[in-house]
């Protein structure tokens, strides 16, 4: 029997691998999750009455595009964040933002560009359901490093022209998944125009985007560009506190949000009624965001503090994670385990090798999402195990 190819040469998801990696060894304390990025702040304290509310949708087939209510929801709190005018045509609920970035390229992507093989671009570090996305066009995935000396951001401007003719999308995930960098205003203007001119889409992944330090980051939706030109994705997963709700919206120009909701009307999941009723509510409320946001700030002041005297360290402008050096991603995550109990994500499984290098492989990521009395502690013990 036959399997694709197109799929061969994926390498396992970065916890299955995480689960081969540390599972075997034994715990050197009491276990302390500090890897998936799976938030543990409070709920908003209306689903639940929401929910029940709302109970007897599950009985019914749920609107495939989202409740009128859900899109004007998403449409104000554009116009409130943003100050972009996004009517309810250009919007569509989803199953949490990895369903649309996948299914948002087998929707745009054309099969050839130029009369050849089109091309994705995506920083390296990713999110890896960028790279699938790639794969099921049958576009070439192009990893572009996202390091230290580009701002942890990818530099696609430094990119061939013949490649970037060939391009048809182009990831960017603001704040960065996994460094915490934020896209300013400049890079993004740069981005779009860069895409206006080789003719290609950006896929703006900003789930984090409620998740800052200081200020709150650009979104590419304030960019003066063409509406068909950017795709925003984002969630209630981090901004809500709520990943199980499996919740979040796509919103972008008319003709491409057309497609991306034809191909949902064919092959896609729409969010059940309940949901989407709890979604309406957490979109038109900001008070719970703030209170979340209070939270991570306060984490991040007490990161900073443990850390305060390890060479080269920064506070992450945005996101919940901290990216830290060492010197090889694997080895740390394997000494933290067996002598603490402390378990991290190697930075190599959030990247891919290209020309015998891989720009995650000296990082370790930490998620800061475990209450802050429980988070200190665990700081301390990883900054004495890996850098006392």
């Amino acid at each position: 029997m036959q399997f694709p190819d197109r799929f061969s040469n994926l390498p396992d998801y970065a916890f299955p691998r995480l689960r081969a990696l540390l599972d075997p060894l034994p715990a050197g304390g009491t276990p302390i999750h500090m890897t998936i990025g799976e938030p543990k702040h409070p709920m908003p304290p209306f689903v639940a009455e929401v929910l029940a509310e709302n109970i007897g949708g599950f009985g019914i087939y749920p609107a495939n595009d989202g409740t009128p209510g859900l899109l004007d929801a998403i449409s104000g709190w554009l116009g409130r964040r943003y100050g972009a005018d996004v009517g309810a045509n250009r919007i569509m609920a989803l199953n949490g933002t990895r369903e649309g970035l996948f299914n948002a390229a087998l929707a745009l992507s054309p099969e050839q560009k130029n009369g050849k093989r089109p091309a994705i671009l995506m920083p390296n570090p990713f999110y890896q359901v960028y790279a699938l996305a790639a794969l099921a066009t049958g576009a070439e995935p192009v990893y572009v490093p996202a390091t230290a000396e580009t701002g942890f951001l990818p530099d696609y401007a430094a990119l061939p022209t013949d490649l970037l003719d060939r391009v048809t999308i182009a990831y960017i995930c603001s704040p960065a998944n996994p460094q915490g960098a934020v896209a300013s205003r400049d890079y993004l203007t740069t981005l779009l125009a860069l895409a206006e001119k080789h003719d290609f889409r950006v896929f703006a992944d900003e789930c984090y985007s409620e998740i800052w330090q200081t200020h709150a980051p650009t979104g590419a939706l304030e960019i003066d560009a063409d509406p068909e030109r950017v795709f925003v994705f984002h969630s209630l997963s981090k901004r809500s506190n709520l990943p199980g709700l499996r919740s979040g919206f796509v919103a972008g120009g008319a003709e491409g949000m057309a497609r991306i909701r034809k191909l949902r009307a064919f092959a896609g999941a729409p969010l059940p009624q309940p949901i989407q009723a709890v979604s309406e509510r957490a979109w038109r409320d900001e008070a719970h965001v703030d209170a979340s946001r209070a939270l991570y700030q306060a984490k991040f002041a007490m990161a900073g503090n443990v850390f305060a005297s390890m060479q080269g360290y920064k506070t992450p402008e945005g996101g919940f994670f901290l990216w830290l050096p060492v010197e090889d991603g694997e080895k740390a995550a394997v000494k933290l385990w067996t002598e603490t109990g402390i378990r991290v994500l190697p930075g190599a499984y959030l990247s891919r090798d290209v020309g015998g290098a891989n720009p995650g492989a000296n990082y370790i990521r930490v998620a800061l999402v475990a209450p802050i009395e429980d988070l200190q502690p665990g700081l301390v013990t990883l900054r004495d195990c890996l850098y006392g």
